[in-house]
């Protein structure tokens, strides 16, 4: 015999498939993999969905520090909140903040990308100073800009004087609480409309503005005509986030203005906080949580829906 086929026999092992066989994995192990996979989920969506069945449970009942024995009222509580005018003030507040500050904050967070698209030093210097602001809790920012918004010590007045601008009551009077409540939170969130936009802009075909370039178009034409209808999704994305997060902002108007003067920035957060922890109402302030835990799931259904037309429009894809 000759010694290459030495050793070929039945028993030998395949060429290439050295070693042990291997293990076969018990039949109970198998099945238990996949409720082991999505037991994390699981439990993840158990609790968020039993603290937030308990508040509805609690909406239908009369929960007072007043009354330690509560009746069950059904839906009174809504009924009392749609009747009153300081839910519809609540909301109009609420509504005038959330635009104006994704508005601004999409604006200038789209002009930030677009001067950092260019890749010079300066920009790539400016992108990491982009982040700090991200990098401070929304509520200690608040208070920094309190303290630089004092009418008689503050920093901002004091900057302002040279021009004749100088004590201004800031968060004083109603309009300018409110406007001092949007430019915080337009300090803090523009970095991350600018860096989504960032993202986008880089992630954009280099071959439409090639050929832009090549037939003499110019900066503008090229901006309106190519880099935003290519931009609009990416754009999208983050006016969905910015907008969620101002409609049930409490941190920056709590601790700037704690909603005043008066009611003029108690947004319907914070009309919440003071029914159920101040006013100790607190199947009243439960209902107002999910009053507005209901609008911003419908507005953010909305503008899903919108983002996937844009998204179907952007790649070409018929309807």
């Amino acid at each position: 015999m000759s010694p290459s086929l030495a050793g070929t026999g039945h028993g030998a092992a395949p060429p290439g498939r050295g070693g042990p066989p291997a293990r076969a994995v018990p039949r109970l192990r198998r099945g238990l993999r996949p409720y082991l996979l999505i037991a994390p989920a699981l439990l993840l969506t158990g609790g968020i969905l039993y603290p937030f069945g308990l508040g509805l449970y609690y909406t239908v009942f009369d929960f007072a520090a007043s009354k330690p024995q509560p009746d069950m009222v059904g839906l009174e509580n809504y009924r009392r909140i749609f009747t009153e005018s300081s839910f519809w003030e609540s909301a109009r507040v609420t509504v005038l903040y959330a635009v104006g500050a994704a508005a601004v904050e999409t604006v200038l967070g789209v002009g930030v990308a677009l001067l950092l698209h260019r890749s010079t030093r300066v920009g790539r210097v400016l992108e990491k100073v982009l982040i700090l602001p991200l990098m401070i809790a929304p509520v200690i920012a608040a208070i920094m800009w309190k303290l630089m918004l004092q009418p008689s010590v503050g920093v901002i007045n004091h900057l302002l004087e040279p021009f004749g601008m100088g004590g201004v009551q800031w968060t004083d009077t109603p309009a300018g609480a409110l406007l001092s409540s949007i430019a915080v939170d337009v300090w803090v969130h523009t970095p991350f409309v600018a860096i989504l936009a960032l993202a986008g802009l880089r992630s954009l075909p280099a071959s439409p503005f090639e050929a832009a370039a090549v037939d003499g178009a110019g900066w503008w034409f090229t901006f309106r005509k190519l880099t935003l209808p290519m931009l609009w999704p990416y754009v999208l994305v983050a006016v969905i986030f910015r907008f969620m997060d101002s409609l049930k902002v409490f941190d920056i108007i709590y601790a700037l203005t704690e909603g005043g003067p008066g009611d003029s920035t108690v947004v319907l957060q914070i009309r919440a906080y003071l029914e159920a922890i101040r006013f100790q109402r607190y199947s009243f302030g439960i209902s107002y949580m999910i009053v507005l835990w209901a609008v911003v799931y419908l507005v953010t259904m909305v503008l899903v829906r919108y983002l996937g037309k844009v998204q179907n429009r952007a790649a070409e894809v018929p309807k």
